[in-house]
């Protein structure tokens, strides 16, 4: 009996845990009138960590070369598709600067490019252990008479491969300035030796690239997908503005305890209620 009549009173504590919510509301506006604004050009900005709190939720606009040999990939990260669950990772990729060009951006930073299949990523651990493979076969010594003529069919070969060479291709990346993550508990640390990596730390993953520290990392959110090549796949916009608990979900939770509360009152006082004797 004493359990019915607390418990009322308990569910009321939950009180104060709600009043928190306008000031997520208000944090919700925030980010949202901020990612409505016009996109910054990068390259007119030192692309640095100090500069991360005056772009939060900033888009901005930067142009150059993607560098995808030195593609990281963080995850693994599932993406439910017409709820199939899929396990996939994201890929973290340098954009370096594009040579003369005052459009490019000045320094490399750091792109998100999306959500790709685990394929992926098995791809590019077999192309890097074959190119290390590759730079490490010893190079059988020649004659001293028989180098010029190496040199020589070399340089041409050489000049042939550049010739034959495709255009380098440049991007416009249009996305957001994010930071590191912070991994629960139960995420394991980092392992950039073996390149293992769990959660988005961006100093290391610079490191790891041959980048300074400070490099940002720019999360493309373009939605503009081509339908033949659809992979990486842009987070999109909605899920930078989305908390893991949104208020809504916290208004669900108080109408659900004063519903509980209300009706646990209600049989407790008919419980309490003294019984009318009959004479």
């Amino acid at each position: 009996m004493v359990k019915m009549v607390s418990f009322p009173s308990w569910s009321y504590h939950f009180r104060p845990w709600n009043l928190a919510d306008f000031q997520k509301i208000e944090m919700l506006d925030y980010r949202q009138k901020r990612l409505q604004m016009e996109p910054l050009k990068l390259n007119d900005m030192p692309p640095s960590s100090e500069i991360l709190d005056t772009l939060e939720f900033r888009r901005v606009v930067c142009k150059g070369v993607f560098d995808y040999e030195r593609s990281i990939y963080i995850g693994p990260r599932s993406r439910s598709i017409s709820g199939v669950t899929e396990n996939g990772y994201y890929v973290i990729t340098p954009l370096m600067p594009i040579p003369d060009d005052a459009d490019s951006v000045q320094s490399p930073v750091l792109v998100n490019r999306g959500w790709v299949p685990r394929s992926w990523r098995d791809k590019s651990f077999e192309v890097s252990q074959d190119r290390e493979k590759s730079s490490s076969t010893d190079v059988v010594p020649v004659q001293q008479n028989e180098r010029s003529w190496w040199g020589m069919f070399q340089s041409k070969k050489q000049k042939a491969v550049e010739a034959q060479a495709p255009a380098i291709t440049y991007v416009e990346v249009i996305g957001v300035v994010r930071g590191s993550e912070k991994p629960s508990v139960f995420v394991p640390p980092n392992d950039p030796n073996s390149g293992q990596w769990f959660y988005v730390d961006v100093p290391a993953i610079a490191v790891a690239c041959g980048l300074p520290k400070d490099t940002l990392l720019i999360e493309d959110i373009n939605e503009n997908v081509n339908p033949s090549n659809p992979y990486p796949v842009p987070k999109d916009i909605n899920a930078l503005i989305r908390s893991s608990v949104m208020p809504q979900d916290h208004l669900n939770y108080t109408l659900t305890w004063y519903s509980l509360s209300a009706a646990v009152t209600f049989m407790a006082f008919k419980r309490l209620k003294p019984k009318n004797s009959r004479r």
